[in-house]
């Protein structure tokens, strides 16, 4: 990662980038959808879900922790309540991505088999109307009609697994990261501990 995106950062005194987080309040935090949810069953905001993403593709791989910032500094209880639902929140996230994931592998493993099973047709097709005879212009058209559609199921399944696998796996790695990353708390008149 180029050392300005980082420098755009703040770090702590043991060099960790912080991702900071300002709000009003804690229940700024969550979606009001669901009033009635306890704070850790909650969806985070999701402008907030999507400035953390961010955040964290920037920074890439370096080390980081989440800070943030009340009006009014949080009870223990509200602190506890904040980590466990950033954690089960992109922990959900990843769960999901992971069965994205899954889902875009069963599809092209099929589209693959079926891809093979009708080459191995066309294959049979074609050695059928050659055998003793010169095939029929349709009897030609049918059996290269059968291998393409078969080249295609196979080269679908091969380019679905090749483009979408790398971003699945990416956005697991990401959404694990955030759910396992630190979660600090900083007093509205607290100093920013920044390195020079």
């Amino acid at each position: 990662m180029p050392k300005k995106i980082v420098d755009r950062y703040e770090h702590t005194a043991d060099g960790l980038v912080i991702v900071d987080v300002a709000a009003r309040r804690v229940e700024d935090l969550y979606e009001d959808f669901d009033k009635t949810a306890p704070y850790h069953k909650k969806d985070l905001d999701e402008d907030l879900a999507s400035y953390l993403t961010e955040c964290v593709r920037e920074i890439g791989r370096v080390d980081f922790v989440i800070r943030f910032m009340f009006d009014c500094y949080p009870s223990d209880e509200f602190m506890l309540r904040v980590r466990t639902s950033v954690h089960k929140f992109f922990m959900y996230q990843r769960e999901l991505e992971l069965g994205a994931m899954n889902k875009m592998l069963r599809t092209s493993a099929t589209l693959l088999v079926i891809g093979i099973i009708i080459l191995g047709l066309s294959l049979w097709v074609n050695h059928l109307f050659t055998v003793d005879r010169t095939p029929s212009f349709l009897n030609t058209v049918f059996a290269e009609g059968l291998t393409i559609v078969a080249w295609v199921s196979v080269w679908e399944a091969l380019a679905t697994f090749l483009l979408n696998w790398p971003q699945h796996l990416f956005h697991i790695r990401l959404f694990q990261k955030i759910a396992e990353a630190p979660v600090q708390f900083q007093q509205p008149s607290e100093p920013s501990a920044i390195l020079p």
